[in-house]
């Protein structure tokens, strides 16, 4: 069975598998692949025949690299309030993935960003291989870590999290298992024959077990102890200076990295997280819909679109232009309540 071209929804026994099928664009989430899943996922849930359900993207460069972002720009730009619709509904739809009562199993072969990361890292099985690539980069577009990086970023080991959503840092498997957004590690070629047992076992952790193996971490193994010095600051521009004057190759690389950050995001994602840690999933995503309405009506994430995404000259003019110029006044009001929260 399937709603439209750009996601796929079989049955293969007692399994129900969710494919988002749009190759060419990295599987980048539209609102309708968004409102389909959501209604396919309250249809297995009712469904007795139907014991778990598995989401994996087509092709084989992605899973999901995040949402339909030349879209959101352009709803954007136009003030044109498709933009809050999509993320009220993206957001609602990570929520109730977050609580599904049946077996969530992501194989997360490929690429995982932004949206992809919020149709996945909550459920209840995360399968990683060595194709796996998984980052927020958000803060980089003038955005913030969201689809829940507000709840599982804090609960990373230590500062790893923070580290994430400050610097975008790209996670390979072992690394992405190391932090928790992945639960089990099987090599590429074994996903077919994970599959099959996903089919013919009546327990999931026994059919992942058949194939999970064990693996290192790369950039946490090395660099863990100096990510939580760093990255414990309170604040995004004492985590900045504490990188500074680090002489190490790895700090001054990190520092640069976010010295290219939107500086109003990286105010934004640290307040977040260390707000996040004493949070419940559903008043994160609360918070994240207040978030995401104020930028709407700013200024960075257009400007860091335009610059990433659109023109592709990766030199965008973000306002304020320092971490030293943004004021907390102003970071306080993307958090301020609003008069419609999400509902959840």
């Amino acid at each position: 069975m399937t709603t439209s071209n750009e996601i796929v929804f079989s049955r293969e026994g007692r399994v129900g598998i969710v494919t988002l099928n749009r190759e060419r664009a990295l599987n980048a989430l539209t609102v309708g692949m968004v409102r389909a899943l959501d209604a396919q996922l309250r249809a297995w849930e009712t469904d007795r025949g139907v014991k778990r359900v598995v989401i994996e993207g087509a092709g084989d460069k992605a899973f999901c690299a995040g949402g339909d972002i030349r879209q959101l720009y352009d709803w954007g730009l136009a003030m044109d309030t498709r933009f809050l619709d999509f993320y009220r509904e993206e957001y609602l739809l990570n929520t109730y993935i977050k609580h599904y009562p049946k077996p969530y199993i992501a194989l997360l072969d490929g690429i995982v960003m932004g949206g992809g990361v919020g149709v996945s890292v909550h459920g209840s099985h995360r399968i990683v291989t060595e194709a796996t690539t998984f980052a927020m980069p958000e803060t980089g577009i003038g955005l913030f870590p969201d689809v829940g990086g507000t709840y599982f970023l804090p609960r990373c080991p230590g500062e790893t999290g923070m580290y994430m959503g400050l610097t975008g840092a790209r996670l390979k498997a072992g690394d992405a298992l190391y932090a928790g957004v992945g639960t089990h590690f099987v090599p590429k070629q074994q996903l077919p024959d994970l599959k099959r047992a996903l089919r013919a076992f009546a327990d999931v952790d026994e059919a992942i077990q058949q194939y999970a193996v064990p693996i290192d971490p790369e950039t946490f193994g090395r660099h863990r102890g100096a990510i939580d010095r760093h990255f414990l600051q309170n604040s995004a521009d004492h985590v900045l200076d504490s990188l500074r004057s680090d002489p190490s190759d790895w700090a001054q690389k990190q520092a640069d990295i976010m010295a290219l950050k939107s500086p109003t995001s990286l105010k934004i994602c640290h307040r977040q997280l260390r707000d996040g840690l004493t949070l419940d999933f559903n008043a994160c995503m609360r918070l994240e819909y207040r978030i995401v309405n104020r930028i709407f009506t700013g200024h960075d994430f257009f400007e860091g679109t335009r610059a990433v995404v659109i023109d592709k000259d990766m030199e965008p003019n973000w306002q304020p232009a320092t971490l030293g110029a943004v004021r907390n006044e102003e970071i306080n009001a993307y958090f301020d309540p609003l008069p419609e929260e999400l509902p959840v």
